[in-house]
């Protein structure tokens, strides 16, 4: 497993404004999608009544997570690779297709018009493919690939196969094309449920995670942990893959085999980001308190879901892994590395543009001193208790009742842990925001450097 590479250069690189933008935009997704999904805990509905769950799992996977990935990716394959970025303009098309498809899909939902809708799948389709394209253009020319680049081109595969099933789903809204060629529609959501979540944003986060862990606790890899690696490199995405396979054509004996090669996977990566966290010499930051619950939710999530498919790894119900604790679990793991990276990315951009020139002639910021240290506890805190009382919910019936009237409400319980956790996501929003204005102002989107910077002097910016 490569450490962070020595031997980069940063003569061209892309402009930081495409990952900021990125992630200025996938934050308005954040904010959409949480309100979206808070409103459907408290009982209020859409036009769309039934569809108005899947439009606000779209905002938050596709509108947050995915453009974050993509903001991220674009920016730091280039880094870590040592290579240019096949194109810019690509990243800027991605950027704006995904964002309006998304926009488009999910409102049409939500009022009711799937069909309508259908047509803004098309826009989203087009931005991965440009993303797609260019990513892997970029990383043929980064071959041999390490343990992160490797997951990197593994996940744009499971991007362009997802991509393929999203749209054979937006088609049969219109169209009715999945019956004619005997495919059941609820198989194909689930191996593209399984395909997005598990192929795309987990292969990437684990990928990431492997550069990320070291460079940030500052620790060294053990001999075993090498090991370790190159066995969930092989397993975790023949696993996805197989997950994937079985539930499209309905055969349990391969989607459990896949699960459990998945979930295996998965653990051994979560396993490797605890020690690093147990081991850590770096200063504790919003970025590794929020990578202590992704490793500890990695590992409960691999455990459960690892269960459940022994037993029954078809249906809606165990898309995720335990139908009452894997979403839960899943949604901690893929939100707080998003929200723990982004805590250092962002206001590592702003610190670049503003302030990296004038190091050494007066005295500057360090990166951690941009945004609000108080309002970063406090969305920690939130997340955290609102992710507990949910898991609380699911795992106990009794528990989700309490406060009901008379047993004919489902109770407090699970609203309340909704509402930390949607008031936790804004409050990090807000911060993010709050870091860009006020450091950078609107100057920045016209004044970022067009050179990025290697992961090892992001690491020193922190020391100064």
């Amino acid at each position: 497993m490569r450490g962070v590479p020595g031997d980069l250069t940063t003569s061209t690189r892309p402009p930081t404004t495409i990952p900021l933008r990125h992630f200025l935009v996938a934050l308005a997704f954040l904010a959409a999608g949480g309100a979206l999904a808070l409103t459907r805990v408290v009982g209020i509905e859409g036009a769309g009544a039934g569809l108005g769950r899947i439009a606000a799992a779209h905002l938050l996977l596709v509108g947050w997570v995915c453009l974050t990935v993509l903001g991220a990716m674009t920016q730091f394959v280039p880094v870590w690779s040592g290579v240019e970025l096949h194109s810019d303009r690509l990243a800027t098309l991605q950027l704006v297709a995904v964002a309006v498809g998304v926009s488009g899909f999910a409102g049409g939902l939500w009022i009711g018009r799937p069909a309508d809708a259908a047509l803004f799948a098309g826009l989203i389709l087009l931005g991965f493919a440009a993303f797609v394209y260019n990513l892997a253009r970029t990383l043929w020319r980064a071959r041999p690939l390490d343990v992160t680049e490797g997951h990197f081109a593994l996940a744009l595969g499971f991007l362009a196969l997802a991509a393929v099933l999203r749209g054979s789903l937006a088609a049969d809204y219109r169209w009715g094309v999945l019956a004619p060629l005997g495919l059941s529609r609820t198989a194909v959501v689930d191996a593209h449920v399984t395909l997005a979540v598990l192929g795309v944003v987990l292969t990437t986060v684990f990928g990431a995670l492997y550069q990320l862990g070291p460079m940030f606790t500052q620790t060294d890899a053990l001999p075993v942990e090498d090991r370790l690696a190159r066995v969930e490199t092989a397993a975790y995405p023949a696993g996805v893959t197989l997950l994937a396979a079985g539930r499209l054509f309905a055969v349990a004996p391969l989607a459990t085999a896949g699960g459990l090669l998945a979930a295996g996977g998965a653990a051994v990566a979560g396993g490797i980001l605890l020690r690093r966290l147990r081991d850590a010499t770096a200063t504790a930051t919003p970025m590794l308190s929020r990578y202590a619950v992704v490793a500890v939710a990695t590992l409960a999530w691999s455990a459960t879901a690892a269960a459940t498919w022994t037993v029954d790894p078809l249906g809606p119900a165990v898309r995720f892994g335990h139908p009452a604790v894997g979403p839960v679990l899943l949604g901690a793991l893929v939100g707080f590395v998003v929200v723990g990276s982004l805590y250092h990315v962002v206001p590592f951009i702003v610190w670049l543009d503003r302030y990296a020139d004038r190091v050494g002639l007066e005295r500057v910021p360090a990166i951690d001193d941009l945004y609000h240290a108080r309002v970063a506890a406090v969305d920690l805190a939130a997340t955290v208790l609102g992710a507990g009382l949910l898991l609380a919910a699911a795992v106990s019936p009794a528990v989700a009742s309490l406060g009901a009237v008379g047993g004919s409400a489902e109770g407090l319980v699970r609203p309340l842990g909704g509402a930390l956790v949607v008031a936790g996501a804004l409050l990090f929003a807000g911060n993010m925001v709050a870091t860009v204005v006020r450091h950078g102002g609107t100057a920045i989107f016209g004044g970022v450097g067009s050179a990025a910077t290697t992961p090892s002097e992001a690491t020193d910016a922190d020391d100064r």
